[in-house]
């Protein structure tokens, strides 16, 4: 008798445990992230990943590396062809806590409700990316795992339009002293722009009364002024100015910083009053 009670009791406990083991399920449902139009500032947007698991349940979810070439969770990109555009998922809004694939270190935890439970993937493109004008896409596959029950799995798309886009500086053109010969310097604007995006740079008159871009001069002291020429070709022959297709100069964007040298000289044979000379001119950059 004794035999078959323990044989009884422990039938019944086995039961037990495996009514406990499969009773446990989970589901996953993904929104996407879509980040709309890309123009080398940063982009943020959200998607949303929908959990639903058995009450008083545990469950992790992990975000793999997607399909960018040698991407990884902390080095994800989208594609459209063999141009890529990187971004980040990230499970805090202020986008410092990447979302990955690691046991306790990266990806998300929860418990079940019994109901829906949304979490919000914070999604990022960093600023300065200069890839070609297309459409990018790729592809995150989210599992929610946990003990007693098979993992779930939902795939989403990850989307971005990249548009044309171009940024410009320049720097300070200094001559330093003039003494009534020809005095010449360079400076440089500085391009970059989106692969194979075409530009022209023009440079205005300055700021000076009655200049022209063929008769620009820097005011001193008084009202006194003190001519100068801008070219963009170190024998100074050919002018700077903004008219399209006759005096401003044109590229094309290769994603990196393009440095364009401004030929500037002061012609002999000035001699207005001594002191500081100045003008600002603006460069102009069409697209």
């Amino acid at each position: 008798m004794m035999r078959r009670s323990v044989k009884i009791l422990l039938a019944a406990w086995i039961s037990l445990s495996m009514a406990s083991a499969f009773g446990a399920n989970c589901t996953v449902k993904a929104t996407g992230v879509n980040f709309g139009n890309y123009t080398t500032a940063i982009r943020k947007v959200v998607g949303t990943l929908t959990v639903t698991c058995t009450k008083n349940h545990s469950y992790s979810i992990a975000l793999n590396q997607g399909h960018g070439p040698g991407a990884t969770v902390t080095n994800r990109s989208m594609t459209s062809g063999v141009n890529v555009l990187g971004y980040g998922l990230y499970s805090d809004a202020a986008r410092t806590v990447n979302w990955g694939d690691s046991a306790g270190t990266n990806w998300v935890s929860g418990t079940g409700t019994g109901r829906a439970q949304k979490h919000n993937i914070y999604a990022e493109i960093p600023a300065n990316e200069f890839s070609n004008v297309a459409a990018y896409a790729d592809t995150i596959t989210a599992s929610v795992e946990g003990f007693g029950f098979r993992t779930a799995t939902a795939s989403f798309a990850v989307k971005a339009n990249m548009l044309a886009h171009c940024v410009i500086s320049a720097s300070p053109l200094v001559f330093g002293n003039y003494t009534g010969t020809v005095n010449n310097a360079t400076t440089t604007i500085d391009v970059t722009c989106t692969n194979n995006t075409s530009y022209t740079i023009g440079l205005n008159q300055g700021s000076s009364s009655g200049a022209t871009v063929t008769k620009r001069a820097m005011t001193g002291p008084g009202g006194a002024l003190l001519r100068y020429a801008l070219d963009s070709d170190a024998a100074h022959t050919v002018n700077w100015g903004n008219t399209a297709a006759t005096n401003w100069v044109s590229g094309a964007g290769d994603g990196l910083q393009q440095p364009l040298t401004v030929y500037g000289q002061i012609p002999a044979g000035q001699f207005p009053a001594p002191g500081s000379y100045k003008d600002t001119v603006r460069a102009l950059i069409t697209y």
